[in-house]
């Protein structure tokens, strides 16, 4: 757990392992979503399956989540899963509370994920997102992810264009990154 104070708030990175951080993880992503973008609750469902599946059957040496407090509050998470291929991870379900934006929330867990992911042993992280998701992407590029591919799909309601990223964690620590 690292805490620090942020324009006068106190933000925390913890373990996402207290009751209620999944079921608050699963039912912020489906209203922000439905609130900021339109998405149906096709898109709770995946979030719900991501958890579930993180929940019933985690390695813990190589899987985590976080979740990001402010004052006290859930503010945000991110989640590092096992990825298709050996040596490869996932970076899932990045969210930022738009009570705390501007904190610099979404940076400290993506680091906080990948600082895990090359303790673990991976060579590399993937994510899959969508292109309405600016703030998130921005992130991802300021620590080297690799766009690899896009698609466009409609399977939360609205058409969008996802997105496949990666990173390979050598270069990662070659990069002067933001932290």
């Amino acid at each position: 757990m690292t805490t620090v104070r942020e324009s006068g708030r106190q933000v925390t990175i913890r373990h996402a392992d207290r009751p209620g951080d999944l079921g608050w993880v699963v039912m912020t992503h489906g209203e922000l979503y439905d609130r900021e973008f339109g998405w149906n609750a096709d898109f709770e469902a995946l979030v719900a399956r991501i958890v579930a599946d993180y929940a019933v059957d985690r390695d813990p040496d190589r899987e985590a989540a976080w979740v990001a407090e402010v004052d006290g509050e859930r503010a945000g998470c991110v989640f590092l899963v096992r990825g298709d291929r050996p040596g490869d991870a996932k970076l899932r379900i990045l969210l930022v509370d738009p009570s705390a934006r501007g904190l610099g929330l979404g940076t400290r867990l993506v680091r906080t994920c990948l600082d895990f992911a090359r303790a673990a042993g991976y060579e590399r992280v993937t994510l899959w997102t969508n292109d309405v998701l600016v703030s998130a992407r921005r992130i991802y590029e300021s620590f080297g992810f690799v766009l690899g591919e896009e698609e466009r799909h409609r399977s939360f309601g609205p058409e969008l264009v996802g997105q496949y990223w990666a990173l390979d964690l050598a270069a990662l620590e070659a990069r002067d990154v933001p932290g």
